[in-house]
C-alpha cells in the first residue's frame, strides 16, 4: 500500500529564518480614504443656487382642483370605550322603545298613602299589583270642570265597588309654573271629602300615561272617626 502524500509540507523554523533573511517580507501600506472635494467644502448657499438653477422653468401645480382622499379607519371593537357604547345603546332603546324608563325615578313621580296604610302599598300600586277597573280623562279641562267630572267619577266608582281606578290629568308641560290639574287631583285626593275612601295613590306606569296619570286605590268602606278612635284605643291598651 502506498502512503498518501500530505497536502502541505512542514519546514523547520531554521528554514523559515533563512527565507526571511534572503527575501524580507513587507506588509501592504494602509491608505486613508480619499475625501471628495464636495464633501470638504460643502457650501449651503451654493447648493441652494444650484437647486434654483435646476428648477428654472418649472411651473408649480395648482391646488385649486386638488381632491384629497379621506381615509376612514374603523377601530377594533376592543379599543372602543365599552361604557360609552352601553350608554348609547340604552339611550337608543329608551328613545325608540321606551325600554329602561321608570316613572318612579323622575321628579314628576308622586305617591301617597292614607290612614293606617303602609307606604309599601303605593309601591305595589305603581308596580301593577292591583288591577285598574276604570278610568276618567280630565286632560284639557278647566279646573272647575275637571273637579265636577272627578266628583261624579269617584262617586260612581265607590258606589259600584271599584277598588282600582286611573285618573288622567296630563303632565302640565304647557303650564307656566307647575301642572295645574295634576296638583288639583292630589289636593282632591288628600284634602277633599274623598280622602276617606282613598287608601293610596301614585303616578301611573308608562303604559298607562306615566306622570300624566295617577293610580288610585280605593277602600271598600270609608275611614270614620269611630274607626280612628277604636284604633287609637287598641294601641294604648
Amino acid at each position: 500500500m502506498k502512503s498518501s502524500k500530505s497536502s502541505f509540507t512542514f519546514k523547520s523554523f531554521e528554514d523559515l529564518k533563512a527565507l526571511l533573511e534572503k527575501k524580507p517580507f513587507s506588509f501592504p501600506e494602509h491608505h486613508k480614504p480619499k475625501i471628495l472635494k464636495s464633501e470638504e467644502n460643502s457650501n449651503p448657499k451654493l447648493e441652494e443656487e444650484l437647486f434654483k438653477e435646476a428648477m428654472q422653468g418649472v411651473t408649480p401645480i395648482s391646488r385649486d382642483n386638488l381632491v384629497e382622499r379621506i381615509f376612514q379607519i374603523d377601530l377594533p371593537e376592543g379599543s372602543r370605550n365599552k361604557e360609552d357604547a352601553e350608554i348609547l345603546e340604552k339611550l337608543e332603546e329608551l328613545i325608540k322603545y321606551g325600554i329602561g324608563f321608570n316613572v318612579a325615578d323622575t321628579p314628576e313621580y308622586i305617591e301617597g298613602t292614607n290612614y293606617q296604610v303602609h307606604p309599601r302599598v303605593a309601591k305595589r300600586l305603581h308596580r301593577g299589583d292591583y288591577s285598574i277597573q276604570a278610568f276618567v280623562d280630565l286632560h284639557g279641562l278647566f279646573a272647575e270642570d275637571a273637579r265636577e267630572v272627578f266628583e261624579k267619577f269617584l262617586k260612581w266608582a265607590v258606589t259600584t265597588g271599584k277598588t282600582g281606578v286611573l285618573i288622567i290629568h296630563g303632565r302640565g308641560l304647557s303650564s307656566p309654573s307647575e301642572p295645574v290639574l295634576k296638583r288639583k287631583v292630589v289636593e282632591w285626593l288628600t284634602r277633599g271629602p274623598w280622602r276617606k275612601w282613598v287608601a293610596a295613590f301614585c303616578s301611573a306606569r308608562k303604559c298607562d300615561g306615566g306622570a300624566g296619570a295617577t293610580y288610585v286605590l280605593l277602600r271598600p268602606r270609608p275611614v270614620s272617626k269611630r274607626m280612628k278612635l277604636r284604633r287609637a284605643g287598641s294601641e294604648k291598651s
